[in-house]
């Protein structure tokens, strides 16, 4: 009995039990309350804009916030997560199989190597070194941009076409994956439907990057059923999960060869691309959340935002405002706004630079130039369409 006494007493001096209690609770809410990013000197804004990393992406609700919170206090064998959330993701949208990754980064690089290597656990130790490994993707001359970086780090070699043709003369025995950004795909002659039938063709995995497109809703699940070996797409933009998380989806033993080729495996490509639980939880429910929504009524509440701030500019002599929505990647309502500098005297640019300025700070899209002012409303927040219409009805006014 001394002995358990003397053990207790000193476990009570270790920090895990001097923060049970009424103090714990205490610190819990005295970190809840600092202001964080005013100690640090950073100034929020209101995202006019979109879902850009830059910027932060999107906000996850609560409900997810609440999942992730909850999961971070219990440990578990994270390999059989990864599996049994991919399950659940991939009977979600229609996949044969499916996994979380670090953003659609981390699904490109990490879906690469599953197209190297397979499950040949020499080959997942030996990328980026591809000698006597297949080491070419095909990907057309129009399809390229910066985020093939990911899958260059696979150490492969892009090869460039611009026909259906030249395609096929390109596909040889070191050939690993055909690559399709699609954005991109009015830029290139091969359209997503032929490209698809080449690589079954060819006997060649076919990988679509759909990082933002994922609106309306229904994309997804068109996704899933278009064909492609692999897709790769972002969890922290339109889905609003965690933004450091993305899905990768698509046939079943390529996922597998993806897994193994990141964490928590140690020596692979990705091993420094790591989806923690609370971020497999948190794309999981956000996941579930998103395919819920009412896509309808979004697009009828993304109309009206456009119209407000539209309206409030309307009397001002020499504007005119437009909503246009982009074809593919981020698919929504935009506001378009353009005017006569010689009544209005402030740029696009100038005014950009004055509503980021004000208080509070409005991010309007990048997509803004020297002609137009670009206005995304999908990221706003309950009211602040309002307060948006507010502050470029005062800049524009300023300047007339």
């Amino acid at each position: 009995m001394a002995n358990r006494r003397r053990f207790l007493q000193a476990l009570s001096t270790l920090p895990l039990f001097t923060k049970i209690g009424p103090a714990a609770s205490n610190s819990v809410q005295a970190y809840a309350k600092r202001d964080y990013f005013a100690e640090l000197g950073i100034r929020p804004f209101i995202n006019a804009a979109g879902t850009f990393t830059v910027m932060t992406a999107s906000l996850m609700p609560a409900e997810v916030m609440a999942a992730m919170e909850k999961v971070s206090r219990q440990f578990v064998p994270l390999p059989k997560l990864q599996d049994t959330v991919g399950a659940k993701i991939a009977s979600m949208i229609g996949a044969e199989a499916a996994m979380v990754t670090s953003g659609a980064a981390g699904a490109l690089c990490c879906g690469t190597a599953a197209c190297i290597t397979g499950t040949d656990q020499k080959a997942i130790l030996q990328i980026p070194d591809l000698t006597g490994l297949k080491n070419e993707v095909i990907v057309q001359k129009n399809h390229r941009y910066g985020y093939d970086h990911a899958v260059r780090a696979c150490g492969v070699r892009m090869i460039e076409v611009e026909t259906a043709g030249e395609l096929e003369r390109a596909r040889t025995d070191r050939t690993a994956m055909m690559l399709f950004a699609n954005f991109l795909e009015p830029e290139g002659a091969i359209k997503a439907g032929e490209f698809v039938k080449l690589g079954k063709k060819l006997g060649v995995p076919t990988f679509i990057d759909c990082a933002a497109d994922v609106t309306p809703y229904g994309r997804l699940q068109q996704f899933a059923k278009s064909g492609f070996d692999l897709v790769a797409v972002s969890g922290g933009k339109a889905i609003c999960g965690p933004q450091s998380a993305g899905i990768l989806f698509g046939r079943k033993d390529l996922i597998e060869a993806a897994k193994l080729n990141t964490s928590p495996y140690s020596d692979s490509i990705a091993r420094g691309m790591k989806v923690n639980k609370e971020e497999l939880i948190g794309m999981m429910v956000a996941l579930e959340l998103f395919l819920k929504r009412d896509w309808d009524a979004d697009w009828k509440e993304y109309q009206m935002r456009a119209k407000l701030i539209a309206d409030s500019v309307s009397s001002l002599s020499g504007i005119t405002t437009e909503v246009e929505v982009p074809e593919i990647a981020n698919h929504v309502p935009h506001l378009h706004l353009r005017w006569d500098e010689s009544r209005i005297r402030i740029s696009p640019p100038d005014a950009k630079k004055a509503l980021l300025a004000g208080d509070p700070s409005i991010e309007v899209n990048p997509a803004s130039n020297r002609n137009e002012l670009v206005i995304g409303v999908w990221m706003l927040q309950p009211g602040e369409a309002q307060i948006v219409a507010k502050r470029l009805r005062e800049v524009l006014r300023a300047n007339a």
